[in-house]
Protein backbone atom coordinates (compact mmCIF):
# COMPACT_ATOMS: atom_id res chain seq x y z
CA UNK A 1 0.00 0.00 0.00
CA UNK A 2 2.45 2.30 0.98
CA UNK A 3 4.30 2.04 -3.04
CA UNK A 4 0.90 2.66 -4.28
CA UNK A 5 0.55 5.90 -2.02
CA UNK A 6 4.00 7.54 -3.22
CA UNK A 7 2.82 6.54 -6.64
CA UNK A 8 -0.39 8.18 -6.49
CA UNK A 9 1.59 11.58 -4.86
CA UNK A 10 3.68 11.60 -7.40
CA UNK A 11 1.63 11.58 -10.47
CA UNK A 12 -0.77 14.14 -8.40
CA UNK A 13 2.21 16.37 -7.67
CA UNK A 14 3.71 16.15 -11.00
CA UNK A 15 0.11 17.06 -12.45
CA UNK A 16 -0.29 19.70 -10.01
CA UNK A 17 3.12 20.73 -10.59
CA UNK A 18 2.67 20.96 -14.29
CA UNK A 19 -0.91 23.44 -13.98
CA UNK A 20 0.44 25.45 -11.15
CA UNK A 21 4.70 26.02 -11.50
CA UNK A 22 5.86 28.31 -13.73
CA UNK A 23 8.91 26.28 -15.42
CA UNK A 24 7.47 22.96 -15.20
CA UNK A 25 5.95 21.64 -17.92
CA UNK A 26 5.91 17.91 -19.74
CA UNK A 27 5.49 18.27 -23.63
CA UNK A 28 5.07 14.91 -25.68
CA UNK A 29 6.07 14.39 -29.08
CA UNK A 30 3.79 12.09 -30.74
CA UNK A 31 5.67 9.18 -32.46
CA UNK A 32 9.22 9.86 -30.18
CA UNK A 33 7.61 9.80 -26.65
CA UNK A 34 7.81 6.07 -26.44
CA UNK A 35 8.56 3.97 -23.75
CA UNK A 36 8.60 0.48 -22.95
CA UNK A 37 6.25 -0.12 -25.87
CA UNK A 38 4.12 2.21 -24.66
CA UNK A 39 3.85 5.07 -27.01
CA UNK A 40 2.70 7.99 -25.34
CA UNK A 41 0.51 10.96 -27.36
CA UNK A 42 -1.01 12.85 -24.62
CA UNK A 43 0.23 15.02 -22.29
CA UNK A 44 -1.96 13.46 -19.45
CA UNK A 45 -0.39 9.67 -20.27
CA UNK A 46 3.26 11.40 -20.35
CA UNK A 47 2.60 12.89 -16.44
CA UNK A 48 1.31 9.72 -15.26
CA UNK A 49 4.04 7.58 -16.90
CA UNK A 50 6.61 9.69 -15.02
CA UNK A 51 4.57 9.86 -11.82
CA UNK A 52 5.03 6.15 -11.48
CA UNK A 53 8.24 6.06 -12.22
CA UNK A 54 9.12 8.69 -9.81
CA UNK A 55 6.86 6.69 -7.17
CA UNK A 56 8.79 4.19 -8.03
CA UNK A 57 12.37 5.26 -7.34
CA UNK A 58 10.68 7.21 -4.00
CA UNK A 59 9.57 3.90 -2.88
CA UNK A 60 12.55 1.36 -3.67
CA UNK A 61 15.39 3.74 -3.86
CA UNK A 62 15.01 6.35 -1.50
CA UNK A 63 14.96 3.82 1.53
CA UNK A 64 17.89 2.60 0.18
CA UNK A 65 19.56 5.85 -0.12
CA UNK A 66 18.06 7.21 3.27
CA UNK A 67 20.07 4.40 5.27
CA UNK A 68 23.66 5.04 3.42
CA UNK A 69 23.48 9.02 3.88
CA UNK A 70 22.27 8.89 7.53
CA UNK A 71 24.84 10.38 8.84
CA UNK A 72 24.57 13.48 6.46
CA UNK A 73 20.87 13.86 7.41
CA UNK A 74 22.19 13.60 11.55
CA UNK A 75 24.66 16.41 10.70
CA UNK A 76 21.79 18.82 8.29
CA UNK A 77 19.14 17.37 10.89
CA UNK A 78 17.24 15.68 8.34
CA UNK A 79 17.87 17.92 5.32
CA UNK A 80 19.68 15.85 2.90
CA UNK A 81 16.71 13.93 2.90
CA UNK A 82 14.74 17.30 1.20
CA UNK A 83 18.31 17.08 -1.31
CA UNK A 84 17.98 14.15 -2.03
CA UNK A 85 14.20 14.05 -3.34
CA UNK A 86 15.91 17.47 -5.61
CA UNK A 87 18.14 14.84 -6.60
CA UNK A 88 15.59 11.97 -7.90
CA UNK A 89 13.00 14.84 -9.27
CA UNK A 90 16.05 16.59 -10.91
CA UNK A 91 17.47 13.04 -12.66
CA UNK A 92 13.88 12.59 -13.52
CA UNK A 93 14.35 15.60 -16.00
CA UNK A 94 17.25 14.75 -17.52
CA UNK A 95 16.55 10.92 -18.24
CA UNK A 96 12.88 11.98 -19.60
CA UNK A 97 13.30 14.90 -22.29
CA UNK A 98 9.72 15.25 -22.35
CA UNK A 99 9.49 16.76 -18.88
CA UNK A 100 11.03 20.51 -18.65
CA UNK A 101 11.72 21.66 -15.38
CA UNK A 102 13.26 25.16 -15.85
CA UNK A 103 15.43 26.30 -12.83
CA UNK A 104 16.24 25.64 -9.35
CA UNK A 105 13.07 27.35 -7.90
CA UNK A 106 10.29 25.10 -10.00
CA UNK A 107 12.70 22.41 -8.83
CA UNK A 108 12.07 23.37 -5.17
CA UNK A 109 8.57 23.67 -5.45
CA UNK A 110 7.75 20.82 -6.96
CA UNK A 111 9.84 18.73 -4.65
CA UNK A 112 7.71 20.31 -1.57
CA UNK A 113 4.38 19.82 -3.54
CA UNK A 114 5.75 15.98 -4.11
CA UNK A 115 6.70 15.67 -0.65
CA UNK A 116 3.32 17.27 0.95
CA UNK A 117 1.22 15.18 -0.68
CA UNK A 118 3.36 12.08 0.29
CA UNK A 119 2.60 13.36 3.96
CA UNK A 120 -1.19 14.00 3.40
CA UNK A 121 -1.03 10.30 1.88
CA UNK A 122 0.51 8.51 4.82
Amino acid sequence: MKILDKILASVLGLFLAVQFIRGVEVIVVPGKSSYFGFNFTKNWQMIIFLGVVLGLVNAILRPLLNLVSLPLRILTLGLFSFFLNCFFLFSLDIIFPELKIEGFLPLLFTTLLVLFLEFLFR
